[in-house]
């Protein structure tokens, strides 16, 4: 058996040296752990050099091909991180470094829990059978043509004077530009030129000192908004090789940026709750104290005056009680009792409760659109209502004059429930943002503080997520994802 099987690697290693393509296997991370030897013919590495390298590093030789390796390093990226093979066609330079162009399929390995395990790519040398040479220029426009439809990509162009002479499907998409309003407009539109690392000059310096600029900074969108992107820049060369110009491609990263956020929230919220469990235990002790000898009190003969004074002493002190609770109920993490809840009916039960909360006089329009037939969560009932009917209250307090409550229901990608409470108040300050689910900040003037830090607690125990959207006088809207079961 051991013989046969040795027999049949022997074969499959002969057959995968005799085809005529390009056979490379990369890792996760993107290191070259099996080719043929018709990578080694093409590139004119030997077998010993090409394995555990960078597969840009055997494909791309020198510095004068820094952008076709950031091209292609974007297609695996957006190959890679969906999960779906790709085909393109692309140059590459071969061991005498002329210009090889290659018919590309690039697909992802998939292993076990649909986790990738690296990829493999398979390359047809397409040279012979292209002209030799406007079809090189014709393929690498085609590649930028992909990067740019790609929609986390933006790609633009600018000549020597700072002006967008191009500009890709990828970047209107990513800062909603249309090309026609943007070309030949100064590249600054795009860079928040207060900021020293990011205008124009320093960047353009860095390129001509280190023959390529990259760093994680901002770009601005045609709304005015900055979002966050790693952007790369490098010298434009034209059909004959001269400088012309610049070429920048940017990645958007604002989903990196919102894990990273959260995970640094999740971190100072358990750090707030270690320290609020402490406060809430040491507020409990004098308090025992002063509810006890208040009740013996009251059973003494004293006057009306002074038992009034007790009682008062009395619901302050169970008003304190309450808090202490609260602080205690945030700060521990008590293990949910999981079982399968239907979002919708588990929604429409806690609607009849609002209403017992205190909630200003007014008139409010509660609007539900629930998707039908929405599969159950994992999830504790009572803890999940509890998220639901905060939310619902806080968007009653949040419009002193009435308004519209939306209640939005439906699945996303298949995988959760999503879950969207949206207000028509008065919105938040786009600085306070950050700040709601922390315990103890709120911005109503008898606001406790606590109420959407204990949301986050309970959602975060539910593998799930809680984000929040607003603007100052059109109102909030709370977004949940919780997973199916």
């Amino acid at each position: 058996m051991g013989l046969v099987i040795k027999e049949t690697k022997e074969i499959l290693h002969e057959i995968l040296d005799n085809t005529g393509v390009i056979i490379i296997y990369l890792d996760i991370n993107e290191n070259i752990v099996f080719c043929n030897k018709k990578t080694e013919k093409i590139t004119g590495f030997k077998h010993g050099d090409i394995i555990g390298a960078n597969w840009l590093k055997i494909l791309f030789r020198g510095n004068d091909n820094i952008i076709k390796q950031d091209m292609f390093k974007a297609v695996l990226d957006e190959c890679m991180r969906h999960k779906r093979e790709k085909d393109f066609e692309g140059v590459v330079l071969d061991s005498e470094r002329n210009e090889r162009i290659i018919s590309w399929n690039l697909t992802p390995v998939m292993i076990e829990n649909n986790q990738t395990g690296g990829s493999i790519l398979i390359g047809h040398d397409i040279t012979k059978i292209r002209e030799a040479g406007n079809s090189a220029k014709s393929i690498d426009q085609t590649l930028k043509d992909i990067l740019s439809s790609l929609k986390d990509y933006a790609l633009y162009v600018i000549n020597l004077n700072g002006n967008i002479t191009y500009f890709g499907m990828g970047s209107e998409i990513m800062l909603g530009w249309n090309k026609k309003d943007i070309i030949f407009k100064h590249v600054d539109i795009l860079h928040n030129i207060k900021d020293s690392g990011n205008n124009l000059h320093f960047i353009l310096e860095q390129v001509r000192l280190f023959g390529k600029y990259e760093k994680e900074t901002t770009l601005i969108t045609k709304a005015g908004e900055a979002i966050p992107v790693i952007l790369t820049a490098n010298k434009f060369l034209d059909s004959a090789g001269k400088h012309s110009g610049y070429i920048f491609i940017a990645k958007d990263i604002t989903e990196r940026k919102k894990l990273e956020y959260q995970a640094f929230q999740a971190e100072k919220l358990s750090a707030l709750g270690l320290l609020s469990a402490g406060m809430a235990h040491e507020i409990n002790n004098p308090l025992l104290v002063i509810s006890g000898r208040s009740a013996l009190l009251m059973k003494e003969r004293l006057s009306q005056r002074i038992k009034k004074d007790l009682d008062l002493i009395n619901s302050q002190a169970e008003r304190i009680q309450r808090m202490v609770d609260r602080i205690l109920k945030f700060s521990q993490k008590t293990k949910p009792a999981f079982g399968p809840v239907g979002v919708n009916e588990a929604i429409e039960f806690i609607l009849p409760f609002a209403q017992y909360n205190n909630l200003p006089d007014i008139k409010v329009e509660i609007k539900k659109i629930f998707e039908k037939n929405m599969r159950p969560v994992k999830g504790d009932l009572h803890q999940l209502q509890e998220v639901f009917l905060n939310l619902i209250i806080n968007a009653y307090q949040s419009m002193p004059k009435g308004g519209v409550i939306k209640i939005t229901t439906s699945s996303f990608r298949n995988l959760f429930a999503l879950i969207q409470v949206k207000d028509t108040g008065q919105g938040i300050p786009g600085e306070l943002l950050k700040d709601v689910f922390m315990p103890f900040f709120s911005t109503k003037n008898d606001g406790k503080g606590l109420g959407l830090s204990i949301c986050h607690n309970i959602i975060e125990n539910h593998n799930g997520s809680i984000e929040l959207e607003s603007q100052v006088g059109l109102g909030s809207t709370f977004t949940i994802k919780l997973p199916f079961i």
